[in-house]
């Protein structure tokens, strides 16, 4: 704050202004769909199929970032207890009922306008079980039809053949069909190559942007900045002109970061000296978003890398959309999301983000009503511990419920947490 208390404006960067209109222009899109007859199609993050939604001319309306969009509004929490006034469980996914409930109250999109009933429900499972209960919630709503894309889940820790082939057999036979015959256009396999060649272009600059925080300082922080990072490619952009700009001005907003000795920008401008390197693993809280945030770099802590933001794609070990094997590689892409990937694999993730971005310790952010991330995550800290030697922590909160937020509590753990990574440091330093 400045002497006359007055917040502190901070400065837009191109890639935030740029990211701001995209979305807006989705919105506009997706409500005023009645008016110009484009066809809606519902879907979730994890394994979205944009540059196939984008072959038949459909809008692509994401249930998980309209509740995350509430959330951060703070309307969500009227809308979770109009779902649980219709029999909702208080256990029930927080994203499903603030979904649920925002259709109870209007189903008012973002800019104020109302979303049209979707014309198809597209689920591509991968990992959630939730998932499927949603769109059987929305089917009975809105009366719409459902196509299913059954991903099988990597329990073994690898795709085989046979998996990628199961996969791409829907495609062909269950999914563009449904999509031809809904929208009326006639898939065109060359179209979704073009798409899917400016996918690997913006993942390829994506990549880059989260390994950026192996630097020191961090010019990025991977949790609480990086969730505005994916944004554009887990959602309805990949593919698009669109998405390559973001990730072109992006990129060069960073690389200036970094000729410059910057930190991470955080709400109240260029954060401070960086005192600790963490490993963050689950989802974070929307409501108080910036308030949680605080709690961070008002202690000097940066987050390097985190598990959230691979939950819609894993690229940075690897994987990009290949346009010369377009539906493998859409295969290949629902197969190796985060939330299909088995717990071996995720501490392997973990283990490896550890020792690459030279993090002092790993903290878990527990989400009460998501069990794709909380199921074995006491599992996960016990082991990232035992084969790293650095300390790890568990806070608990919840996606988009105020109710499960309490400041107080998380703010006296992670400051016991801090404490913890200072006597490790100074007994190293003595040894």
């Amino acid at each position: 704050m400045s002497a006359d208390k007055t917040p502190i404006e901070v400065v837009k960067e191109p890639s935030m202004l740029k990211q701001k209109a995209m979305i807006a222009e989705n919105y506009r899109k997706l409500t005023g769909a009645p008016e110009t007859g484009r066809k809606v199609v519902s879907t979730y993050v994890p394994g979205n199929l944009n540059e196939l939604i984008m072959c038949f001319d459909m809008v692509n309306n994401l249930p998980e970032i309209n509740a995350i969009q509430n959330g951060m509004r703070q309307k969500s929490r009227g809308m979770i207890m109009e779902a649980e006034k219709m029999g909702h469980s208080e256990d029930v996914c927080t994203y499903v009922k603030a979904d649920i409930g925002m259709m109870a109250k209007g189903n008012i999109a973002p800019n104020g306008e109302p979303l049209p009933a979707p014309d198809l429900l597209l689920l591509s499972y991968t990992g959630c079980f939730t998932f499927m209960k949603w769109f059987e919630l929305l089917r009975d709503e809105y009366g719409c039809e459902t196509v299913m894309l059954q991903v099988p889940y990597e329990g073994d820790g690898k795709v085989t053949e046979n998996m990628r082939n199961f996969v791409v057999k829907q495609l062909k036979e269950e999914v563009i069909p449904t999509f031809e015959r809904i929208s009326g256009v006639k898939f065109d396999i060359d179209r979704l190559r073009e798409n899917l060649r400016r996918s690997a272009a913006a993942e390829d600059d994506l990549v880059w942007v989260l390994q950026s925080a192996k630097n020191r300082p961090s010019p990025i922080d991977a949790y609480f900045g990086g969730v505005f990072y994916i944004g554009p490619i887990f959602t309805a952009f990949r593919g698009t002109d669109d998405a390559v700009e973001y990730y072109r001005l992006l990129r060069q907003e960073i690389e200036a970061r970094i000729a410059n000795g910057q930190g991470p920008i955080t709400p109240e401008g260029d954060m401070g000296s960086e005192k600790y390197r963490l490993v963050v693993e689950g989802p974070p809280n929307w409501t108080s978003f910036r308030d949680f945030w605080k709690m961070f770099y008002d202690e000097g802590a940066v987050v390097v890398a985190s598990t959230y933001t691979k939950v819609g794609g894993v690229y940075d070990f690897g994987f990009r959309h290949d346009p010369d094997h377009p539906l493998e590689s859409l295969a290949d892409y629902c197969l190796g999301c985060y939330t299909n990937r088995n717990l071996p694999q995720r501490v392997e993730m973990i283990e490896n983000y550890m020792s690459e971005y030279e993090a002092d310790g790993f903290l878990i952010n527990s989400i009460k009503s998501c069990n794709s991330f909380s199921a074995g995550q006491l599992l996960i800290m016990r082991e990232i511990e035992d084969r790293t030697g650095k300390p790890a922590a568990f806070v608990e909160s919840d996606l988009v419920d105020p109710r499960y937020f309490s400041k107080a509590n998380i703010k006296n753990r992670l400051e016991s947490y801090f404490q913890m990574i200072d006597q490790k440091r100074q007994g190293a330093a003595a040894a």
